[in-house]
C-alpha cells in the first residue's frame, strides 16, 4: 500500500467523524433548498468517504481511536482470583476498590487497553505476513510501521513501547537490526517477535515465536504452556520465587527430538519476567522462569510481563554480537559529560524516547547521525545502559511467549490476550 492509500483510509475515517458531528448540530442542517440538494448531490459523489472505519486495514494504518471513538477498549482475558484471593472477585470493598481505581486518571485501564488492542491488531497482520526470504529490516519495520500507525504516535503520549525483537534461533533477546544489517530469515529460523506499545506512558509488553517447518514445534508448545501456567499462578500476594518454580516445572517437563537425537527443553534461567512502570519497562521486580526461592510478593495494582523463554541448549544466556538496544539510567548520578556531542545526543534522547528504551534504528528515524562515538560515551558514563543481544550456545533453538497482566483489585486482566496466543 502506498503512502497516499494509507493517508486516503485515515483521511476518511476522520471525514467520516465530521459528518457525524454535522448530523449532529442543528444549525448545520439549517441549510435552504439549494444548498441541501448540493449537499445532497457532493455526498452522492463522495460514497467512499461516508463509509464508517469499522474495520482494521491491510497493513494495519487506521488509529485505534478511530475504530473505538467512544474511548472504551476491549477488556483482555479475565481471570478470577484463587485459594485465599477468591474472596476478591465479589467482594464490596474490592469492587469500589476498583471502581475507584478506574476513575483515578493516574491509574485507569483505558490507555493499556489501548495499547493492547494495538498490539493485537498490529500482531495479527504481522503473523500472516511474516515469510522467510524476507529481511529482519523489513520485518522489524513492519512491526513498528504498523503499531505507530494505529496508536497514533504523538510524540511521548504514544508510540512503540521499545525497540522490537527479532531473535533468531539460539538468540533469545535484544537483537533488533541495525541500519546495514543484511540478515534474511530462513524457513529453518525459529524467530522470536518482542514488541511493545504504550500510550501515556502505559506499556503492554507482549511476545510471540514462529516457526515455518515442523521440528521445533514441541519446543513451541513447551514455552506457550510455561507462559500459560505463569499467567495462571500470578496474582496478589504470591511469592515471585513460587511463579518461577510453577514455570519451570511445566517448562522441563517437555523434550524435542532433532533428527533423532532428543533434547530437554531447559527454561532459560537468566532470563525473566518483570514489573512494569509508567515509561520504565523494567520496574523493579523480576518474575523468575526457575524456582531461585525469591519470597517478593506480588502486589495489588501492579502489572507484570510474564514471559518465559525456553531452550534446547544449556538454559543460560551471555551477552554476543553488535548491540542495538540501550536505554536511560533514570538512576544514573550527575555526570560531568567531555564532549558535546555526547550533551548533545542525550538531550535527543531525553526528548525523543525519555526512560523508553531505543536502538540505533530510531536515532536513525529522528535524523541522527554520526553518533556512536556520543554514545558510547554515554554509556561508559552509565547514563544510558546497552543491552547486547542475549544467545544461548551455538546450534540451540530458543522460543519466547510472553503476556502483559493487570493485578485488578477483584481479578486478573490478561490484556495483551488475543485468540492468536
Amino acid at each position: 500500500m502506498s503512502a497516499d492509500e494509507e493517508k486516503k483510509i485515515i483521511d476518511n475515517a476522520e471525514e467520516e467523524e465530521e459528518d457525524e458531528e454535522e448530523t449532529n448540530n442543528p444549525q448545520a442542517q439549517a441549510v435552504d433548498g439549494e444548498g441541501a440538494a448540493k449537499k445532497k448531490k457532493k455526498k452522492k459523489n463522495n460514497n467512499k468517504k461516508k463509509k464508517k472505519a469499522t474495520a482494521q486495514s491491510e497493513p494495519p494504518r487506521v488509529g485505534i481511536t478511530k475504530l473505538f471513538p467512544n474511548g472504551s477498549y476491549p477488556e483482555g482475558e479475565i481471570q478470577e482470583y484463587s485459594g485465599e484471593n477468591s474472596y476478591r472477585t465479589t467482594s464490596a470493598e474490592k469492587k469500589e476498590a476498583e471502581k475507584l481505581a478506574m476513575a483515578d486518571p493516574v491509574k485507569t485501564y483505558s490507555d493499556i487497553r489501548r495499547a493492547g488492542e494495538v498490539h493485537r491488531q498490529v500482531r495479527s497482520y504481522v503473523q500472516r505476513s511474516v515469510k522467510p526470504g524476507m529481511s529482519m529490516t523489513e520485518i522489524a519495520e513492519m512491526v513498528e510501521d504498523g503499531t505507530r500507525a494505529c496508536v497514533e504516535e504523538d510524540g511521548l503520549n504514544s508510540g512503540v513501547g521499545f525497540p522490537t525483537g527479532v531473535s533468531l534461533n539460539d538468540c533469545a533477546a535484544h537483537y533488533t537490526p541495525n541500519a546495514g544489517d543484511k540478515t534474511v530469515l530462513n524457513a529453518s529460523d525459529v524467530l522470536k517477535i518482542d514488541f511493545g506499545v504504550h500510550v501515556n506512558g502505559r506499556i503492554v509488553d507482549s511476545a510471540f515465536t514462529l516457526n515455518f517447518e515442523p521440528t521445533y514445534n514441541k519446543l513451541l508448545e513447551a514455552v506457550k504452556a510455561a507462559t500459560n501456567t505463569g499467567i495462571k499462578v500470578a496474582g496478589i500476594d504470591m511469592r515471585l520465587g513460587d511463579i518461577g518454580a510453577e514455570i519451570q516445572e511445566v517448562m522441563e517437563s517437555h523434550e524435542v527430538e532433532v533428527n533423532g537425537t532428543t533434547y530437554p527443553v531447559k527454561a532459560i534461567r537468566n532470563l525473566c519476567g518483570h514489573s512494569i512502570d509508567k515509561y520504565k519497562i523494567h520496574g523493579g521486580k523480576s518474575v523468575p522462569i526457575v524456582n531461585n526461592g525469591d519470597q517478593t510478593k506480588m502486589e495489588e495494582g501492579e502489572y507484570y510481563a510474564i514471559e518465559t523463554f525456553g531452550s534446547t541448549g544449556r538454559g543460560y544466556v551471555s551477552d554476543q554480537g553488535v548491540c542495538s538496544h540501550y536505554g536511560r539510567n533514570k538512576d544514573a548520578p550527575h555526570v560531568p559529560l567531555r564532549t558535546q556531542s555526547a550533551k548533545s545526543l542525550l538531550k535527543v534522547i531525553d526528548k525523543n524516547f525519555g526512560t523508553l528504551p531505543f536502538c540505533r534504528r530510531y536515532l536513525d528515524r529522528i535524523g541522527e547521525s554520526r553518533y556512536l562515538l556520543a554514545l558510547n560515551n554515554l554509556v561508559d558514563a552509565g547514563i544510558v545502559n546497552d543491552y547486547p543481544p542475549l544467545h544461548d550456545i551455538k546450534g540451540s533453538m530458543t522460543a519466547q511467549f510472553e503476556h502483559t497482566i493487570l493485578l485488578r483489585p477483584t481479578v486478573k486482566e490478561v490484556v495483551s490476550r488475543g485468540t492468536d496466543y
